[in-house]
């Protein structure tokens, strides 16, 4: 009886199960390692951002942004701990976290809730997901968050009130994963009041600034290329972070701020790249006429 040729991996499948092998790998040695917390590994990053049509009654309005956990590598439980508290020494109105909560492996991620729950935001935490959440088990991820008390924006807005006046902040799905449905956020956007796009990729910056509806786009993803040089800056750059992979931009008439991510992809080296916490003070064009 002939046996039946089976189908062989794909190149990217053979580069997920290397890298979750290089996860299981370092995770592993890191136990003999120290994996403490220390405030001074992480950049707290403070920004100023004017925004068009932003009511006085929003003026210093604080968003804290953090992106790419990768929970399991690096960012341990004590480190994520200890970055829920930087968070919230900056008493934030809102804090968004622009996707890839885990890596490649989803082994007790559970231990992410511990530390995501005690996140305190005047008004809300908020979520977009990333690739390496939909491969882990987009399931598993989404039940976290909700356990977690975090809302997720998945093509979805979620509005902030104040004395009548609005501030949207939507949320677009996985674009690497054509996750993405920005059409339905336009949907759902109100006619007025300014908005603030979540997505994990940067590069989407060139599609979402051209609907010409959102003031400022959030996004990680790239890590920041986790190796800035002298001289060369980012010489690596990927797929959806190749023109925006750190930082702040101005795509048409709409802000991009990238963040760095606290976590790595694989192997756990940054050099001049350190994991960053984004504190964001948007300001009101109305305060200063």
């Amino acid at each position: 009886m002939r046996k039946r040729k089976t189908e062989e991996p794909s190149r990217e499948d053979l580069t997920f199960r290397l890298r979750r092998g290089t996860q299981k790998i370092m995770s592993k040695s890191s136990r003999l390692m120290r994996q403490k917390f220390n405030p001074n590994d992480f950049d707290v990053v403070t920004v100023k951002l004017n925004i068009q049509g932003l009511s006085v009654v929003f003026q210093d309005y604080r968003i804290v942004q953090i992106s790419d956990i990768h929970y399991g590598q690096w960012i341990s439980e004590d480190r994520l701990k200890g970055v829920v508290d930087l968070i919230n020494q900056q008493e934030p109105d809102l804090v968004a976290i622009t996707g890839d909560f885990v890596s490649y492996s989803g082994n007790d991620i559970e231990g992410l809730i511990p530390a995501l729950k005690e996140i305190c935001a005047r008004d809300a935490a908020v979520a977009v997901l990333g690739s390496h959440d939909y491969w882990v088990g987009v399931k598993r991820i989404r039940s976290i968050l909700s356990e977690s008390g975090i809302v997720e924006l998945n093509n979805d807005v979620y509005t902030v009130t104040r004395a009548g006046y609005q501030l949207h902040f939507a949320g677009v799905g996985c674009t690497a994963l054509k996750k993405n449905e920005l059409n339905k956020v336009l949907q759902k956007l109100p006619p007025n009041g300014p908005a603030i796009l979540l997505v994990h990729e940067p590069d989407f910056a060139d599609v979402s600034a051209e609907t010409k509806r959102f003031c400022l786009q959030l996004s990680g993803h790239s890590h920041g290329g986790q190796f800035v040089l002298p001289k060369l800056g980012t010489p690596f750059r990927g797929e959806g972070f190749r023109k925006y992979p750190h930082g702040k931009y101005k795509v048409g008439e709409m802000i991009l701020y990238t963040n760095r991510g606290l976590g790595t992809n694989a192997f756990w080296i940054r050099i001049n790249c350190a994991p960053e916490i984004t504190v964001i003070d948007l300001q009101s064009e109305e305060e200063r006429t």
